[in-house]
């Protein structure tokens, strides 16, 4: 059978910055071809370029031998390509069925009504995507697994050849997951090419024939899900490359009332589930990994400590409840984070953001605070005076630590890290890391993707995986077990 999409060539362009390069796949009918990649990967460039949101810079997008680059949207669209969005914006003045029955009406002005076939077809794409039931309700009053069902029946109510899925399980419950899945199976059962888009494998590997790996915007893999998992090179990209761990002493207090006890802790962002049920607990003096690619849900579970963003369930600290404390009292209270985002103050000097972060202390125990971190991290004693937007990424992650270090933490939060360093600096990291852990009592929890950086420094593992806790164990049990359970 001949191929139903064929893409060729794709490139795309944002000023200096190859976002797409020379990417190729082709997908034929009753086929789904799963396309994964980290954040930054160019996953969703390719996508926005299939379906003419993005104009490309080279290359071919054949539907069916007929090359569609570079069309507007509305005639991809009207030529069988349909789009289901990750994000839903619906008009909030239409029923569910109003929105269908949109999507079926004719590219006309002179068509603003449904006859009652376009109204009975409507009324059936309600009921095949789960919505049968809330098919006269506002968008604004459904959960948010029928928003992405809205999205699946708008983007089949012209039933396209092929169709083009962002992220299909985003946010969903593992209930929810599951009927989606379903969905999906069946355009593939009806004859449909369809190309879904996601982070990992794993996510993906129960519904597609085959998987096309790619990162900063280059294919690094292809082929099936086992294979692509398999793949060193994509293990590298993932897991950050050989994964390492070093034996750790038995740690004291072991049975006692952990330092910090998350309970059954769930997030929610509008309706979108960014957490569930998550529940880890951190020893004092433990060194705990939670690792997890991106969007898995570590930065809403570190926040939710914080007092960043409101939660359900439980979060204690030293026995006692952090509920209805600001992120200002958890902060002094103990537990300090360091964002994914650094937060620095460009225009101050290195010196002043250190100061500001020891501002609690008395000038006798900043200056030793500070003396300390300057043996920590020797780079910053050179650089006190200049200014922090002037930094490397480097510079200014260490910056980022050590002002978190200056609030004395009992707990120390670090959000990923290792996020666009370069190997150098992440050697000085891990010995800075090590350090704290020999010479100190300050007890840490880490998020990261980059799992040979976070292992090594690892008492104990966990992994977040779309929204909830799907491992536990001890470092040496990951590196038996990781690989395609990870990916």
């Amino acid at each position: 059978m001949s191929a139903m999409l064929e893409v060729s060539g794709l490139t795309k362009r944002f000023g200096g910055l190859v976002a797409v390069k020379d990417i190729g796949f082709t997908i034929r009918g009753g086929e789904i071809l799963g396309l994964i990649g980290p954040n930054g990967s160019g996953k969703s460039t390719v996508m926005k370029c299939i379906m003419g949101i993005e104009k490309p810079n080279e290359g071919m997008v054949r539907l069916e031998g007929r090359d569609v680059a570079g069309w507007p949207t509305h005639r991809i669209a009207r030529a069988g390509i349909g789009l289901v969005f990750q994000h839903s914006h619906p008009l909030q003045r239409q029923t569910v069925l109003e929105h269908i029955v949109l999507a079926l009406l004719p590219d006309n002005l002179f068509m603003l009504t449904a006859d009652l076939h376009v109204r009975r077809r409507a009324e059936e794409i309600a009921a095949r995507v789960g919505l049968g039931g809330v098919m006269h309700r506002l968008p604004r009053t459904l959960p948010f697994a029928d928003l992405r069902r809205l999205e699946l029946a708008k983007a089949i109510a012209r039933n396209p050849k092929v169709v083009l899925v962002d992220e299909p399980f985003a946010g969903l419950t593992s209930g929810e997951v599951a009927d989606f899945s379903t969905l999906i199976g069946s355009f593939r059962a009806e004859g449909h090419a369809v190309l879904l888009v996601d982070h990992n494998v794993k996510g993906v590997a129960a519904l597609v024939d085959r998987v096309l790996a790619m990162y900063l915007g280059e294919r690094v893999a292809e082929g099936s899900a086992e294979e692509v998992m398999r793949n060193e090179t994509v293990r590298r990209v993932y897991l950050g490359g050989k994964i390492e761990t070093a034996a750790r002493p038995e740690r004291e207090g072991k049975g006692r009332t952990p330092l910090l006890d998350v309970r059954g802790v769930s997030v929610l962002y509008g309706k979108a589930q960014a957490l569930e049920d998550v529940s880890i607990h951190v020893g004092e003096g433990e060194f705990v990994s939670i690792v997890g690619l991106n969007g898995a849900g570590k930065t809403t579970l570190f926040n939710a400590i914080s007092g960043l963003v409101a939660s359900s369930g439980a979060i204690n600290w030293r026995g006692e409840t952090l509920a209805g404390r600001t992120p200002a009292q958890i902060a002094r209270g103990g537990i300090v984070q360091c964002p994914e985002s650094r937060e620095l103050f460009g225009e101050m000097s290195v010196r002043e953001n250190l100061d500001l972060g020891g501002q609690h202390c008395t000038p006798a125990e900043a200056e030793r605070q500070i003396a300390w971190l300057f043996e920590l991290f020797p780079i910053l004693q050179a650089r006190q005076g200049q200014a922090a937007r002037t930094l490397s990424g480097g510079e200014q992650q260490m910056l980022a630590i050590a002002r978190a270090l200056m609030m004395q933490p009992k707990l120390l939060i670090l959000d990923e890290p290792t996020l666009g360093l370069a190997p150098v600096i992440l050697e000085l990291l891990s010995k800075a890391l090590e350090r704290l852990r020999q010479t100190t009592d300050i007890t840490v929890l880490l998020g990261e993707q980059n799992v040979t950086f976070a292992l090594p420094h690892a008492d104990r593992v966990y992994v977040l995986e779309h929204a909830r806790i799907v491992w536990e164990g001890d470092p040496a049990r990951f590196a038996e077990e990781a690989g395609s359970g990870y990916l």
